[in-house]
């Protein structure tokens, strides 16, 4: 009876334990799909009706994963509907009205691979501050819970300016 319980005992640990682990090596900070496996429903988006164009001879070559040209593009109609310029949203690169400010931003120098950097630390810093077991072992997001001493409370920080007589703009009610 008691090699049972050993083995019991075993089998449940080397599960915990398994449930620890992470698949990837760089971690995804609150991103809704990390953890994804599955397709994208929102991905699938109707076609428009086919049509023929003016002249066969001028289509371009097809190219594997191209898109159509009855193929809608969300994001031009959201920026179109917006009254932004589409033509402004399919250049790549920067645009030059914002060439000033990425220089500026960019003064002290360019870290390559901020973002995974940003990403380790923050990781790190969270297993510090907030090691719970059970949100390990189950991959819970921790990461309102880790921040909670640095998050600012809207209500008291408008008090807080408008008792030093600095023009707040108006906020919604609690």
């Amino acid at each position: 009876m008691t090699l049972y319980r050993l083995l019991a005992v075993t089998g449940l640990s080397l599960l915990a334990l398994s449930a620890c682990s992470r698949n990837g090596d760089v971690p995804q900070l609150m991103n809704a799909s990390a953890h994804q496996r599955g397709p994208d429903e929102f991905s699938i988006v109707p076609t428009a009706p086919l049509q023929a164009p003016n002249s066969f001879a001028e289509l371009p070559a097809p190219t594997p994963g191209g898109s159509n040209l009855v193929d809608p593009d969300p994001r031009a109609q959201a920026v179109a509907a917006l009254g932004g310029r589409v033509s402004a949203e399919r250049t790549s690169g920067i645009p030059a009205a914002d060439a000033g400010l990425v220089r500026y931003a960019g003064r002290a120098g360019v870290s390559d691979g901020i973002r995974s950097t940003l990403a380790a630390e923050d990781l790190e810093f969270r297993r510090r501050n907030n090691p719970r077991l059970l949100e390990r072992m189950f991959n819970t997001n921790r990461y309102r819970a880790a921040y909670e001493e640095q998050i600012l409370d809207p209500q008291e920080e408008l008090r807080r300016w408008r008792e030093r007589g600095v023009r707040t703009p108006s906020a919604p009610p609690q």
